[in-house]
């Protein structure tokens, strides 16, 4: 059988009356948030004084409204400035304590990095592996004077003898007619092959030849034509 305590009614009875004022609370809030306007929006332009430093303070009440106006402005030697704060005077060290340059300059009381002089040699790096010492080296291709070497594409003497008695010849029409492949460089010479050289009458045209290569074409009546690397004209029959 359960008997009812007034004491726990009461305790009841201020837990409802609790609850009651807390959504009474939260409504009246809701309420207050629905009809707040907020005082600035962000399509309305700020009104605020504050202005970017000049530092160079020769210009900080210069009128300068004139230059701004870049489209009605014509600019010349006379008018022309650095921008603020870009151009700044020379830090003179070693005038006294005043500046915060005397003394040590800047250097410390003591160590190597304070001497007189340089006090390392350039690249140095306290010891450790220095960046050109790291990076590998490109092998094969040195650079500097009297290492520059130009890379020709090869056409071999055994390539041109399907070319018919009396026709010029070069690198686009063997390579049309299938006799030679494409090439990465885009200038040529012609080299003896491994084969017998038999085409006759041969006006041969390329930016380099050899000697041996020369002579075999003039010893079977043709003639040899130098092209310009840049522009592909003929200069002179070598």
């Amino acid at each position: 059988v359960f008997f009812s305590c007034p004491l726990h009614s009461r305790r009841r009875t201020t837990t409802m009356i609790r609850l009651l004022l807390a959504v009474v609370g939260m409504a009246t809030m809701a309420a207050a948030f629905s009809s707040f306007t907020p005082r600035a929006s962000f399509g309305v332009a700020s009104t605020s004084s504050l202005s970017m430093k000049i530092f160079d303070w020769k210009r900080r009440q210069a009128d300068e409204s004139v230059l701004n106006d870049v489209e009605n402005t014509e600019f010349t030697f006379d008018n022309l400035k650095p921008a603020p704060g870009s151009r700044q005077r020379k830090k003179r060290k070693g005038r006294g304590i005043a500046a915060g340059q005397g003394a040590t300059c800047g250097f410390g009381m003591r160590g190597q990095k304070a001497r007189s002089g340089r006090p390392t040699r350039a690249g140095f790096e306290g010891g450790q592996q220095p960046l050109y010492r790291r990076l590998p080296k490109f092998v094969g291709r040195p650079m500097g004077p009297g290492h520059s070497k130009t890379i020709y594409n090869t056409i071999k003497l055994d390539e041109l003898n399907a070319a018919e008695a009396g026709s010029t010849v070069n690198f686009e029409g063997l390579y049309e007619s299938g006799a030679t492949t494409k090439s990465k460089q885009g200038i040529h010479k012609i080299v003896v092959g491994r084969e017998e050289f038999t085409a006759k009458d041969l006006t041969v045209q390329a930016h380099a030849f050899t000697k041996s290569a020369r002579a075999a074409i003039e010893a079977n009546g043709g003639k040899c034509e130098l092209l310009k690397a840049t522009t592909g004209e003929v200069l002179v029959e070598a």
